[in-house]
């Protein structure tokens, strides 16, 4: 603000100085305006245009008498403030207006000496030790007499003026610019003691802590900032909650057949039976612990861009084809309820891959006997594909946390082969898609897992 306000006064100042030089000019070139047109005009005329011969007497006079001429043009015009008029006649000063002159304007001065010997008009400025003096002159020259004609003005009580009002101007900028830091003060250590805030906030966050958040004052775009630095923490703290109980749940699905597998080749005999049927037992919980790193792998391979390998898939072939391969998972009463007649941009392996585990999930919470259904259905521009079971159902606690890594239904009473990581890698690949899973179940009347992809993929993954 400080710069900002020296360099306005410096424009300022300058540009009332260029204004106040002009205003001389203009005033100087009037009074030279005004005597030449005396000069040759020095009579009135009449309305037909003609002198009189009173008139022509006087302009006869006027002409040959260059004293009478200055003499009464310097008695008929009133000089502005700080303007001299000077006559000078063989040399000398004739005549002036007003008669009290500055000493720079005197018999003896310099410049008086060197006007007085000029033959054509001049317009100039001359700088004494205390003023600055712009002049125009005129001379008139009419055989042995030598006339000039000054009008001077001086700068200095003019410039001391603009000096003034410049003066005036910088006080008032002053306190302008006193009060605006002052109350800047103010405003920008409030501002920046929230910043502060955030700061040290930002700085004590720890991986083990991340409860911490900022109180929320106002609605300016701090509070903004602090409510999105809030929101970050609460996300912070529930990606490394789920990255904690994934750790601690994967640990616990490795352990069991690790400790099973552990277990057995401890107690390993040398009976050929024996040994055949620890190998087979260990080779099972090996290949448990294979499927549950793939579909671990699969879960972090979900989030990467290059996760599907986008192709036009054809719903009807898609829909009979995963109705062929369900059939062989179980002996259940299977049932193809609609198919679709239309195309989507997707991955066909993923979505087989999303619909056989929806179907897999389905034969172990069923019996034979039980009714699980497959169809495909076009509606607003988004293909639905579902797979309807007649089981047990799903309790509505149970459907809040059911597709969440490592989670089981608490009230089934047979617990899957799986993790729990199979309707998970349902979602992945349904969201993978720019789609959603919803599920519809109620206790002891089956389940309907639905896939909702669009048409055309527009999830930021692809």
């Amino acid at each position: 603000m400080s710069i900002s306000a020296l360099v306005s006064l410096l424009a300022i100042r300058h540009l009332l100085l260029m204004r106040l030089e002009q205003r001389i000019e203009k005033s100087l070139e009037q009074e030279i305006a005004e005597f030449r047109l005396f000069t040759s005009h020095p009579t009135l005329r009449d309305q037909d245009g003609g002198r009189t011969h009173q008139e022509h007497q006087i302009g006869q006079r006027f002409e040959s008498d260059i004293d009478s001429i200055f003499d009464k043009f310097i008695n008929s015009n009133i000089p502005d403030h700080e303007e001299f008029l000077l006559t000078l006649l063989n040399g000398k000063i004739h005549s002036s207006s007003p008669t009290v002159l500055p000493s720079y304007l005197r018999q003896d001065s310099d410049l008086i000496k060197y006007l007085a010997k000029l033959t054509k008009p001049e317009k100039n400025q001359v700088k004494t030790p205390d003023d600055t003096i712009i002049y125009r002159a005129e001379p008139i020259i009419q055989g042995q007499t030598h006339g000039v004609f000054v009008v001077a003005q001086s700068k200095l009580t003019e410039q001391q003026e603009v000096n003034k009002v410049v003066f005036a101007i910088i006080k008032v900028t002053v306190a302008i610019v006193i009060v605006s830091s002052v109350i800047a003060w103010f405003v920008a250590g409030k501002v920046l003691a929230r910043l502060h805030l955030l700061t040290e906030t930002a700085r004590s966050i720890t991986e083990s802590d991340l409860t911490r958040s900022i109180p929320v004052k106002g609605s300016d775009e701090i509070t903004e900032l602090t409510i999105t630095f809030n929101e970050m923490l609460q996300r912070l703290q529930a990606a490394f909650a789920s990255q904690r109980d994934f750790i601690n749940d994967a640990s616990h699905e490795l352990r069991t057949p690790i400790t099973i597998i552990r277990g057995n080749l401890e107690l390993l005999g040398d009976d050929p039976q024996e040994r055949q049927e620890t190998i087979e037992l260990v080779t099972d919980e090996l290949d448990r612990m294979s499927r549950f790193v793939d579909d671990m792998l699969l879960l972090v391979k979900a989030e990467q861009p290059n996760f599907l390998n986008l192709e036009t898939v054809e719903i009807t072939s898609l829909t009979e084809e995963l109705y062929a391969k369900a059939k062989a998972l179980a002996v259940r009463d299977w049932r193809l309820e609609s198919v679709a007649a239309c195309r989507i941009v997707a991955d066909r392996q993923r979505l087989t891959q999303a619909i056989i585990n929806l179907a897999q999930n389905a034969t172990q919470y069923t019996q034979e006997g039980d009714m699980i259904a497959l169809g495909s259905a076009l509606i607003k521009d988004k293909v639905h594909l579902w797979v309807r079971d007649t089981g047990e159902g799903i309790s509505l606690s149970d459907q809040k946390r059911i597709f969440q890594r490592f989670a089981r239904s608490s009230s089934s009473r047979r617990r899957s082969e799986g993790a729990g990581l199979g309707l998970s890698i349902v979602r992945a690949i349904a969201e993978s898609h720019g789609g959603t899973v919803e599920l519809s179940s109620y206790p002891l009347l089956g389940s309907t897992f639905t896939l909702i992809i669009p048409i055309e993929p527009h999830n930021s993954n692809l």
